[in-house]
């Protein structure tokens, strides 16, 4: 029956499709809530209409029944959040870094709305994520992630086997390996903090007359902005190094 209500292009394309857009709602850098649905969709839609004549070959064919066709494009949409939650979890490791920086150079205090996680966070926080998704634009990784979901149609291709206890294994790992790098990034201040605290605790037992936390705040706050200076340039390209680790995943 659905031989004769769907024809074959626009059963690739709207197969295609279902995965792609499924992508661009979590993606990172593309999936952001700043960015227009519609210019999502656009984008979705065209990117079906390319890869349509290229994937279309290697598609199953037309399911015979309805029932079996929601299954596919049930199958697809878990497929395509898959591959779009694995990039986003690595934007969440520099919100993570941004949280612990905020937290031991004083700003814990100042929140503001963070639109890369679609939440309150710290003012490193937001910096940290829009920078994050700055640098993937401006070293071109956004082209490796779109063709990281091309070649997700060779790993995972539709009709195939659902590993779903792979797939939750691996969502799980970058669960962890995102806190873990988000706390490597923020190693340093991790460091920075426990010495000053230190220096400060032993500077009031030598002059219990000096009021430490007076000099403490502006002190804290001055030298943070200068770790954050010296050390943010080799703070983003270990997360640049990481996030390519991730793409790598679905490359064939």
């Amino acid at each position: 029956m659905l031989y004769d209500l769907v024809p074959a292009e626009i059963y690739a394309f709207m197969l295609i499709f279902v995965r792609l857009g499924t992508v661009m709602v979590t993606l990172p850098a593309f999936g952001e809530t700043y960015i227009s649905p519609r210019v999502r969709l656009i984008f979705s839609l065209l990117m079906a209409a390319v890869l349509a004549p290229i994937l279309g070959p290697g598609l199953p064919p037309i399911p015979p029944s309805l029932a079996v066709l929601m299954l596919l494009i049930l199958t697809e949409v878990l497929i395509g959040a898959f591959i779009g939650l694995i990039f986003r979890f690595m934007i969440t490791a520099l919100a993570t870094a941004g949280a612990i920086i905020a937290f031991t150079t004083g700003f814990a205090a100042a929140q503001m709305f963070n639109p890369a996680l679609q939440g309150m966070g710290t003012l490193h926080a937001v910096f940290y994520s829009l920078l994050g998704i700055l640098l993937i634009f401006a070293t071109n990784l956004h082209h490796a992630m779109l063709l990281g979901v091309v070649d997700s149609y060779i790993l995972m291709p539709p009709a195939g086997d659902m590993y779903l206890g792979d797939m939750v294994n691996v969502m799980s790992r970058k669960v962890a390996d995102s806190f873990v790098l988000g706390f490597q990034l923020a190693t340093p201040f991790i460091l920075f903090t426990m010495l000053f605290n230190a220096l400060l605790g032993l500077l009031a037992r030598l002059m219990p007359q000096m009021q430490v936390f007076f000099i403490a705040q502006p002190l804290q706050l001055l030298l943070g902005i200068a770790l954050i200076m010296i050390g943010l340039s080799g703070t983003m390209m270990w997360f640049l190094e990481k996030f390519t680790e991730s793409i790598l995943l679905f490359r064939v």
